[in-house]
């Protein structure tokens, strides 16, 4: 679960601004709430703002981390995309700090990098007794990486301690993919972590590719028959998923060859990575590279419709219309966080579908009782702006103050009633967060 997430110097972040999952004294819908670990959850929030008031940037501020974390890799976005409206920040570091349950242990963690460089990461665990004990907490000092680690490791693993500090670790790495990497049990959290981070984790913006949704369909029948399920039941005309397998050899051919090696290579070097690349190719397809027992494959989705004879006929993914892709692209959203107990953030949940019919995909998930993981999403969509879906403590808004700083705050503050028209409220402006709109005719449209 995530619980909370802050920013500091990032995009429009200027000083230390939060996002949590944490429930205010409201006393409605309490199965919206999970309990973990002594504190309680929040298991769905929309986050509402006019265009450019940072609702991306929120979501785009997570997936750096979560991709710094993964890879160990410093994005180029760090050092080039500081605050901007405030000369002080051009030298100040850009700090993220991401707090979040796994197996009912709430861990802590933060980094803090400057001009390409880390100058602090820090990661810890809370019990549930509420204290915090220290797993690792990394400085630079005198252009030297210092390290202090949890007490039993640095009292039995001096040496290791050294190697780390003096041989491994360089100043633009982060020691937490280092360390998952490190087969030592004394980093077994760090993998257990890590694998939220890379499994449990989900963000989607407008533009992501269904990352392993074709794998899943071919490799898991379930999966396939609850896919076929849903995007029918979503009267988009499509009746059938079919998967279709090929060799790398026999797709790409022997002028391709390589092509062909690269993939070979990348298989030897990346045993355990199933789906290799997703893409959609030149003629629309929707395509798939994967390794399945250390050998190659390319997998294409096709999507059949019924035709007025009552024959299926084939649909490449280019030939659907932008609500159907989109639809698609959510199919892993609702097993992902009813079984999986996965956190999705989802940019413009709305994008391309219907108002009535997002607002009963999100409805439906309000309502059921089932549900072990989170949905976090943006969206200017204000039909879903209704008390009979959301608890006031879900709903938060995204507003940029006289210094264009980015700044949130929910529903709660304002303490409306839980029969307000919140909706109604929102579009007349009584909660902020909607464009200004100067006098249309300075635009001087007949001139």
């Amino acid at each position: 679960m995530l619980i909370r997430f802050q920013i500091k110097n990032l995009f429009s972040f200027k000083d230390e601004t939060e996002f949590n999952m944490l429930p205010g004294n409201v006393k409605r819908f309490p199965h919206h709430k999970y309990a973990i670990s002594n504190i309680e959850v929040l298991k769905q929030t929309a986050i509402y703002g006019a265009n450019a008031s940072g609702k991306s940037n929120l979501i785009k501020a997570i997936y750096l981390l979560q991709n710094m974390l993964l890879t160990g890799k410093i994005p180029k976005q760090f050092t080039g995309q500081k605050f901007k409206l405030s000369e002080q920040c051009i030298t100040q570091p850009t700090e993220l700090a991401i707090e979040f349950e796994v197996n009912k242990i709430v861990y802590f963690y933060s980094v803090a990098v400057n001009n390409g460089i880390i100058a602090e990461e820090y990661f810890s665990k809370i019990n549930e007794q509420q204290t915090e004990s220290l797993i690792y907490h990394r400085t630079l000092k005198n252009n030297k990486v210092k390290i202090q680690f949890y007490d039993a490791f640095e009292k039995n693993s001096n040496e290791l301690k050294t190697v780390i500090e003096n041989d491994l670790i360089k100043q633009n790495q982060l020691l937490f993919t280092l360390l998952n990497g490190i087969t030592n049990q004394a980093f077994d959290e760090v993998r257990i972590v890590y694998d939220w981070f890379k499994l449990k984790l989900r963000i989607l913006f407008p533009s992501t590719m269904l990352n392993s949704i074709i794998n899943s369909l071919d490799t898991h029948i379930g999966y396939k028959q609850y896919a076929e399920k849903y995007i029918s039941a979503l009267n988009t005309g499509i009746v059938k998923l079919k998967v279709e397998k090929h060799t790398v050899e026999d797709y790409y051919g022997k002028d391709n060859q390589e092509l062909i090696d690269d993939i070979k290579s990348e298989i030897v070097e990346n045993p355990d990575k199933k789906v290799l690349d997703n893409f959609v190719s030149d003629d629309g397809e929707l395509i798939s590279i994967v390794n399945e027992n250390g050998k190659a494959y390319i997998k294409n989705l096709k999507f059949e419709q019924v035709d007025e004879q009552n024959k299926n006929v084939e649909f490449k993914y280019s030939e659907l219309s932008d609500g159907t892709k989109r639809l698609t692209q959510l199919i892993p959203l609702w097993p992902g966080i009813v079984k999986f107990g996965c956190t999705f953030i989802i940019d413009e949940i709305e994008r391309s579908i219907h108002p009535t019919l997002i607002k009963e995909l999100v409805k439906g998930f309000s309502e059921s009782t089932e549900t072990n993981g989170q949905l976090i999403f943006s969206t200017h969509e204000s039909n879903l702006l209704d008390q009979t879906i959301f608890r006031p403590d879900e709903i938060w808004f995204a507003e940029k103050n006289k210094g264009g700083a980015t700044e949130f705050y929910t529903l709660n503050d304002f303490k409306e009633h839980s029969t307000i028209d919140i909706r109604k409220g929102y579009l007349s402006g009584r909660y902020g967060a909607i464009p200004f709109l100067g006098n249309l005719n300075d635009l001087s449209w007949k001139e």
